[in-house]
């Protein structure tokens, strides 16, 4: 188990991971290829951790520098690599997992498609204890026709409500629901229907009222926009509807019915004097969220916290907190947001503690959050204007872009290739041959960071444009847009089958069927310690 794959990189197997996960003894176990393979299939517990962001997301995703990580691949060499590259920036107990996803596979392990897939597994097994109630899309269309009196709140981030909502629909990020939702709706009588893209965020926003004890008749809409779209209804695009401010009558209830959740889900208490413990202490990885909205957070928040609304975090946990077993810390001055995502993540298992007795006066920092990074490489630059002069000039020179494939669809440097630093010696066999490159990316940090990759393996010349993508953009040059010039796949990111508006009927079907499932494949994973309020 902690013989040597390599010279020095240490193994372990199964036995060892499911351990970890059983005792609730914290781990790290990291999915370092890409999120497209990654959602192909995955441990549960496998976060999602890419070879080519390793240097961005190490500091801000694994604050403790002693955690036990365990990598994993498919047998592309990723995991040792990625073990390399943690132990370089300081990480002291590394090791990769033997016989990457296969050997998870042959020792008996279970493996989940998808992405996400902890908190949507929670979602159904959610649904499946406490009978969430809902309604079909055809059911919540007859009502809005009818003009009953109801309320349609969209439970996503705003831009993907933006993208495509259901008519009516009004944007309230899930951990906003029980704060906001008096005003909205005071009279009790009025009907609420809660909608997510396809099944969690809905069930888990209309198990929070329900648990809030909130008075009005409340349903999920079943299945979420894909249901409506596979009801053959039509969807709104573009709608800006959002949530107002509420006053101190509303704020006081909704915080005295969200701690009464809290309560009853055994979350921990906090105080600032914890926190302070916290941040120096090294015997538990401690994760320190903000759950309020980023507005709220630029406008001030407590120094070392970091933005992630309470929805999303239960929706996304393992994206921000990949170590298993981790303490995490909730700040919200009004309680009710922390209260409310705490309350779930306490049944997911979670050491989760909300800070009490915050004040304004408390948050001192201002801004938005900025991920710490290790000290970056030396490397040579080059400014916009003298790459624009010697592309004018004619010389031998070619711009790659290092971004995600969906930054550099939106718009890149006219010219420039796409690469994934994960599979950049595939990539230099599609680019075209030139004198030097010049590296790009939005952040900049990521060019930055596979500078001395490309050059070791083109044997070329290589500089980094000063400032990335957003100085190009800065100083008021064109961008193109489109998949043009791709030297790697678009496997960065799993196309999630409820984005966007021309999804077959046969894939959100598929979706659907494969989240029913999630309730039997949670059994027979067994780690999970799971249990519903």
């Amino acid at each position: 188990m902690g013989s040597s794959k390599s010279s020095d990189v240490a193994v372990k197997n199964y036995a060892f991971v499911r351990n970890k996960l059983l005792e609730r003894h914290e781990i790290a176990f990291l999915d370092v290829r890409e999120e497209g393979p990654h959602a192909e299939e995955h441990p549960l517990f496998a976060a999602n951790f890419p070879l080519s962001r390793i240097e961005i997301d190490a500091y801000a995703k694994l604050p403790k520098r002693n955690v036990p990580i365990v990598t994993i691949d498919e047998g592309e060499g990723f995991a040792e690599l990625a073990a390399e590259r943690l132990s370089a920036l300081g990480f002291s107990d590394v090791s990769v997992f033997e016989g990457g996803i296969r050997g998870w596979e042959a020792a008996g392990g279970e493996l989940f498609r998808d992405v996400n897939v902890p908190s949507k597994s929670f979602g159904e097994l959610v649904e499946s204890k406490r009978h969430t109630p809902s309604l079909s899309a055809e059911e919540v269309k007859q009502l809005i026709d009818a003009k009953e009196d109801m309320v349609v709140l969209d439970v996503r981030r705003f831009d993907e409500y933006n993208t495509m909502s259901i008519p009516t629909g009004m944007n309230v990020p899930g951990a906003e629901l029980v704060l906001r939702v008096k005003e909205i709706a005071p009279n009790p009588k009025t009907k609420i229907i809660v909608n997510c893209a396809g099944r969690t965020r809905s069930i888990l926003g209309t198990q929070s009222l329900i648990n809030a004890g909130i008075p009005n008749p409340v349903n999920a809409l079943r299945n979420g926009t894909i249901g409506w779209k596979l009801a053959g209804q039509e969807l709104d695009v573009g709608q800006t509807r959002r949530f107002a401010e509420v006053g101190p009558e509303t704020a006081k209830e909704a915080a005295q019915r969200a701690r009464a959740v809290a309560d009853k889900a055994k979350v921990k208490r906090a105080s600032l004097s914890d926190v302070s413990k916290w941040k120096t202490q090294n015997d538990l990885t401690t994760y320190f969220f903000d759950t309020r909205t980023p507005e709220e957070y630029e406008a001030g928040h407590l120094p070392g916290f970091r933005s992630v609304p309470g929805g999303q975090l239960v929706q996304e946990t393992e994206m921000v907190a990949p170590v298993r077993g981790a303490r995490i810390v909730l700040a919200d001055p009004s309680g009710v947001r922390a209260d409310m995502a705490a309350s779930w993540l306490a049944q997911m298992a979670w050491d989760v503690h909300v800070i009490d007795g915050l004040q304004d006066s408390d948050l001192t920092e201002r801004g938005i959050w900025h991920n710490p990074l290790p000290t970056l490489p030396t490397v040579e630059t080059i400014s916009v204007d003298a790459l624009i002069a010697q592309q004018k000039a004619g010389e031998d020179l070619l711009v790659v872009d290092f971004s995600t494939h969906a930054n550099y669809v939106r718009g890149h440097i006219p010219g420039a290739w796409f690469a994934l630093r994960s599979e950049l010696a595939d990539a230099l066999n599609a680019i075209p041959n030139a004198s030097r490159y010049v590296l790009t990316s939005n952040p900049e940090e990521l060019a930055i960071f596979t500078a001395a990759e490309m050059q070791s393996l083109s044997k070329k010349p290589v500089f980094i444009l000063e400032g990335g993508n957003s100085a190009w953009t800065k100083a008021g040059h064109a961008l193109e847009k489109g998949e043009t010039h791709l030297a790697s796949p678009a496997r960065d990111r799993y196309k999630r089958p409820y984005e966007g508006t021309n999804i077959d009927p046969a894939a959100m079907q598929a979706y659907l069927d494969w989240e029913f499932g999630l309730v039997a494949q949670l059994a027979k994973d067994g780690t999970h310690h799971f249990w519903v309020l």
